[in-house]
C-alpha cells in the first residue's frame, strides 16, 4: 500500500478546461465526467488553475439572476489550484483528504497536466486493497 503513487490511480482520460472556456459548456463538462472539478489549463497544458462545481453554481446564480451575461472560466476559477506529483503516495493524498483539502488533485509533470486524482479513484484503490472491493477504474459513461 505505501508503494501505491498518484500515478497508479489518477485519470488521464478526461480532457481538462482550457482557459477562455464558456461556463456553461464547463458545467456540462462536470456534469458529463461525473467529477465535482477539473484543472483549467493554457495552450501547453501547464495548470493556471481550478474550476469546482461550487464556483459553477455561484457564477450561474449571479449571472441568471442579474442577467449579466455568460461568463468564462477565467471569470470564476480558482488561480493557485493545488497540484500534485505522479510520484506522490496515495496515503498521503488519502491523509490529505481527511484535512479538508480538494477533493480533485491535478497531477503534473514538469509543469504540465498529465491527469487528475479524485477522491473517488482514492477510495476505490483502498477499497481494492484493503478490503477486496473491486471497482472500475474509470466512471462509467450514461
Amino acid at each position: 500500500m505505501r508503494s501505491l503513487k498518484a500515478s497508479d490511480i489518477m485519470w488521464n482520460h478526461i480532457e481538462p478546461v482550457r482557459l477562455g472556456t464558456p461556463l456553461p459548456a464547463v458545467v456540462k463538462h462536470l456534469l458529463q465526467n461525473h467529477v465535482t472539478g477539473l484543472p483549467v489549463v493554457d495552450n501547453s497544458r501547464k495548470v493556471v488553475g481550478f474550476v469546482s462545481e461550487q464556483d459553477c453554481i455561484h457564477a450561474l446564480l449571479v449571472s441568471n439572476y442579474h442577467g449579466e451575461g455568460e461568463p468564462s472560466v477565467d471569470d470564476v476559477m480558482k488561480t493557485e489550484p493545488v497540484t500534485i506529483s505522479p510520484e506522490m503516495s496515495v496515503v498521503d493524498l488519502a491523509q490529505n483528504l481527511g484535512h479538508g483539502k480538494p477533493k480533485v488533485y491535478p497531477v503534473e509533470d514538469h509543469g504540465r497536466l498529465v491527469g487528475i486524482v479524485t477522491r473517488t479513484s482514492i477510495l476505490a484503490e483502498l477499497a481494492r486493497v484493503g478490503a477486496g472491493i473491486d471497482v472500475g477504474r474509470f466512471a462509467e459513461a450514461r
